[in-house]
Order: C-alpha cells, then sequence, then structure tokens
C-alpha cells in the first residue's frame, strides 16, 4: 500500500483515483494519465585503436554497429583507427574497403616509395595519393559528427587532438609510424603516430563530447606480452634459417631483396618487423595503464593475432573478424545504452 500511495497521477495518489473512479467522480477524467518523457539515448563515441594492417578490422565493427542502428556521434582514432574512423565520418568507408580488398602482396609493394634520405624509411607520398586523394578538400570541421585524430609531437611528447583542419592531413599525421613515415608538420608542429601517447583514445571521445565510450582494441589478444622470462641462455646447436624458394627474373630478384630487407624471412626479423614489434610492446604497455585509469563503457576485441603488422593482404578476414566480434558483444553495448538513456 505504501508503494502505490507514493506513485502519482497528476496530482492524485494511484489509489486515491481509484476510489474517486469508483464512486463515480467524472472529475478523475478530465485530468489523463500523462506519459513521461521518453529517454534519450546517449551520444556514443567510438575510441579506434592502432594496429597497421589489423586496422581493417576497424571498418568490419563500425559497418555492424551501423547495421543495428548504433551511429557513433563521436569518433576519436589513433593511427589506422583515425584513418577508418575519419573516413567513415567523410562518408568514404565504402570506397576504403573496396580499396583494401583490392590489395596484394605485390600492389602493397607499388604503394612503398622507398626513401633513404628522409626522417621515414617510406616516403608516403605513393600511398596518400591512393588512400586520401578524395579527402584532400574536406576539413575536419564540416563532418557530420565529432571528430579527433590523435597525434604525437615530437620534441615535446604533447599529445595532440587534431579535430580542426584538412583531414587527410590530420590521418597522415596519426598514422606516421617512426622510422617507416616521416613525421607531418601541421600548424608548427612536427607530429608523428599517435599510438605514442594514446594507443586506444578513450580519454579523447569521452571529452569531445561521447556520453557512452565503445572502445576497440586491435592488439588486446596478444597475450604473453609482459611475462618475465626467468632463465634463458643460447642453444648448443641453433637451428639454420630456412631458406626461400630460388625464383628467377631480376624483377623477382629485387621484390625478393626488399622482402627480406623490409619484412623479414622467416628465421629472421626485417627492419620493419623489428620496428614494429618493438612499437606493439611499448603500445600494450601503454594501452594497460590508461583503459585503467579511463575504461570504456563497452569494448570490442577482435581476436587479430594471427594476422601480422604488414598483412595488408589479409583485409578481407581483417572485415570478418571485426564483425564477428561487434556482433558478439552488441547485447553489452545495447545494455550500456540503457543505462546511460537521459
Amino acid at each position: 500500500m505504501k508503494c502505490i500511495e507514493a506513485c502519482y497521477i497528476g496530482d492524485l495518489t494511484v489509489l486515491e483515483f481509484v476510489k474517486r473512479k469508483v464512486r463515480g467522480d467524472r472529475a478523475v477524467t478530465s485530468d489523463p494519465i500523462q506519459p513521461g518523457p521518453a529517454p534519450r539515448r546517449p551520444s556514443i563515441g567510438l575510441a579506434l585503436g592502432g594496429g597497421a594492417a589489423r586496422g581493417f578490422a576497424h571498418i568490419g565493427v563500425v559497418k555492424t554497429l551501423v547495421k543495428h542502428g548504433i551511429k557513433p556521434d563521436v569518433i576519436a582514432g589513433t593511427s589506422i583507427g583515425a584513418v577508418v574512423g575519419g573516413l567513415y565520418a567523410a562518408g568514404k568507408l565504402d570506397d576504403f574497403e573496396a580499396w583494401a580488398l583490392s590489395l596484394t602482396r605485390r600492389r602493397i609493394f607499388s604503394y612503398m616509395d622507398f626513401s633513404f634520405a628522409g626522417s621515414g624509411l617510406i616516403g608516403g607520398t605513393r600511398l596518400a595519393q591512393n588512400l586520401l586523394s578524395e579527402t584532400a578538400a574536406i576539413r575536419i570541421e564540416e563532418l557530420p559528427l565529432r571528430f579527433a585524430a590523435i597525434a604525437t609531437e615530437i620534441g615535446t611528447g604533447h599529445e595532440i587532438w587534431l579535430t580542426r583542419g584538412r583531414l587527410a592531413d590530420a590521418l597522415c599525421a596519426s598514422y606516421a609510424l617512426p622510422g617507416i613515415f616521416p613525421p607531418s608538420l601541421i600548424g608548427g608542429r612536427w607530429l608523428m603516430d599517435g599510438a605514442l601517447v594514446n594507443p586506444v583514445p578513450v580519454s579523447a571521445a569521452r571529452a569531445i563530447g561521447a556520453r557512452l565510450v565503445i572502445s576497440v582494441s586491435l592488439n588486446a589478444d596478444t597475450f604473453g606480452r609482459g611475462t618475465v622470462i626467468q632463465d634463458h641462455g643460447a642453444d648448443e646447436d641453433p637451428l639454420p634459417a630456412p631458406e626461400e624458394p630460388q625464383q628467377n627474373g631480376l624483377r623477382d630478384k629485387a621484390e625478393r631483396l626488399l622482402r627480406r630487407q623490409f619484412l623479414g624471412t622467416p628465421g629472421k626479423p626485417g627492419f620493419s618487423t623489428v620496428m614494429v614489434e618493438a612499437f606493439s610492446v611499448m603500445q600494450d604497455r601503454i594501452t594497460r595503464a590508461r583503459l585503467a585509469g579511463d575504461p570504456p563503457d563497452a569494448s570490442i576485441n577482435p581476436r587479430l593475432s594471427p594476422i601480422g603488422f604488414f598483412d595488408f593482404h589479409r583485409a578481407a578476414e581483417a572485415i570478418q573478424l571485426g564483425s564477428e566480434a561487434t556482433e558478439k558483444c552488441l547485447d553489452s553495448i545495447m545494455e550500456s545504452m540503457k543505462t546511460l538513456a537521459l
């Protein structure tokens, strides 16, 4: 009874309303029940992490969320996460997906304009021209949603949120992996990959307006990171590295040489592998620390460990893994949306 008397219809308790109705008091019909305002959907933010070729999984994540009516109002992205998020905001995600699915090993090498005179092994001009040519005239301020690309300033180590200016410039700065791509000069600052300071930018998505933040980490299943190997030494008889099959032709020899230097062989890591693995270890430590201090409201963690950082030719597999991981998290995301509804 106490519970009923605590509920009101207009200015009447439910109990008084029932009593008057039974007595035939017609006045109660003039005070209809007023439904309360429908709860508003919380503003949704995506925090898309870095991970090189694994970042194609972001395509599957974003498209699956949108298919189920979960459209982001805010996107903060780092490195490849910034690329996918920025192109989605610009309405170019389908074109980017088609380009990603067309990549082969040989076509990937055609985008690598090697440079030994600059501050990066790859000049990046060919890649930027093919990847971002259609966004050259698009400015971040003109996008239909709030967007930030995360970068790191050389010299100071500042975390830079690129929230205005040309979208293509911001994306190039965010994926400028040190030693691989040259840094970008934007607004008087030399900028490089944002994963150095904020690999999965939950904090940025929340700060620029997201009430509910969904994070997407591409390296969450790299088990063993941080393990201490307490006893290790040299083998008595190390196994020889397997040899690659011989190929004929000058072009094949040149490609084999570049592949060995850049990607390495099954028995020996190459330049890019060493750089990216070192970067990945550091990124893993930073991600753990930052997400512990500012956790997302929901997280999507595709199982991408079988895909290497330079396996750009496996886009279809990465996209599928991203979509599958998102499907598994939909119930959790919907529950978070209901909890945070205003």
